[in-house]
């Protein structure tokens, strides 16, 4: 395994934990900072979306979802929308996979739903509007729990669950257990706290995955996700989620604009340059699962909090790649 040092650096780099390259499917680039171990999880902020849509493109292989055109409410058969409500209905699981889905909310109403018993219940009833089905891009975090809600209910188990016997498992990744507390002191601590994690996933007190955060990966672990996708779904001879679904993740079908670095959006996962080969998961913090198909890179990068950092792509393309390319 090569192995390089560099400095950790004073400018947006300098909260980067871990640092993991694949080339070629071998290990080529393996470095820790500020006291870091290889082992040792951070929290990946918002890569974790880029897991959910993993899991629900592994959920449609498995016939439990028959495709991504089907109604989100359509999955909680016990739900009622508030009257009047007629938009939640029409609301496809695509929707919230482009992050087009209709909210009645400017920002995600953190208090309302994080100090509920049930947070995808809460989330729900956020959900339509009146202006209907519009296809303008709300990024939303907290609106990613009804995903979570759709998986569980589809197959009939546990988010977490699912991701540790469908994806984790076969990436030998370790399992993920739930993160104990969800008191508001604990979800700021868990947030912003600069000490590693632990082999764990967030979840509401209802035991419920947090779908659009929470979840603590080692850059070892995302470079092993995106090695993953850049073999459109098989992992050292394994199929783990379909090449179809790969490609069908990875394509560019929203344009974002100068808030998110003028990327494009396919489903939870970005595409820094929309006809370029690269695909990334990305969270706060730099946080990031670089997949290149063409040069044959995989990597993952953690770092501590620091929010809207969009230059990790041009910075790990700059500072670390060149040396295996």
């Amino acid at each position: 395994m090569a192995r390089k040092r560099t400095e950790p650096g004073t400018g947006n780099e300098s909260n980067i934990c871990q640092i993991c390259v694949f080339k070629d499917g071998k290990c080529v680039f393996d470095e820790c900072r500020h006291g870091y171990r290889p082992d040792d999880t951070v929290h990946v902020m918002s890569v974790t979306k880029g897991v959910m849509a993993l899991l629900a493109g592994i959920a449609l292989d498995a016939g439990a979802i028959a495709s991504v055109g089907e109604k989100v409410l359509d999955f909680f058969p016990g739900y009622e929308p508030p009257r009047g409500e007629k938009t939640a209905r029409a609301v496809e699981i695509r929707h919230l996979l482009t992050m087009t889905a209709p909210w009645k909310f400017r920002s995600d109403p953190w208090k309302k739903v994080c100090t509920s018993p049930d947070w995808t219940e809460a989330v729900l009833a956020f959900l339509g509007g009146r202006k209907g089905l519009t296809g303008a891009f709300r990024y939303t975090t907290l609106g990613l729990q009804a995903l979570g809600g759709v998986l569980e209910n589809a197959t009939g188990t546990r988010c977490l669950d699912f991701a540790n016997e469908r994806l984790f498992a076969p990436l030998g990744i370790a399992p993920r257990k739930p993160h104990g507390d969800s008191s508001q002191e604990d979800q700021f601590r868990f947030a912003m706290d600069k000490a590693p994690k632990g082999q764990e996933w967030y979840c509401d007190p209802a035991g419920a995955a947090t779908a659009g955060w929470g979840l603590a990966l080692s850059a070892r672990e995302m470079a092993a996700i995106g090695e993953m996708c850049r073999c459109r779904g098989e992992y050292r001879g394994k199929r783990v989620v379909s090449a179809g679904w790969i490609r069908e993740m990875a394509a560019p079908r929203v344009e974002l604009g100068r808030a998110f670095g003028n990327m494009a959006y396919g489903y939870l996962w970005y595409r820094p340059r929309r006809d370029g080969p690269v695909f990334a998961a990305m969270g706060d913090g730099g946080n990031l699962i670089y997949v290149n198909e063409e040069t044959g890179i995989a990597a993952g990068v953690t770092g501590t909090f620091r929010p809207r950092v969009f230059d990790r792509i041009e910075y790990l393309e700059r500072e670390i790649l060149p040396a295996f390319l």
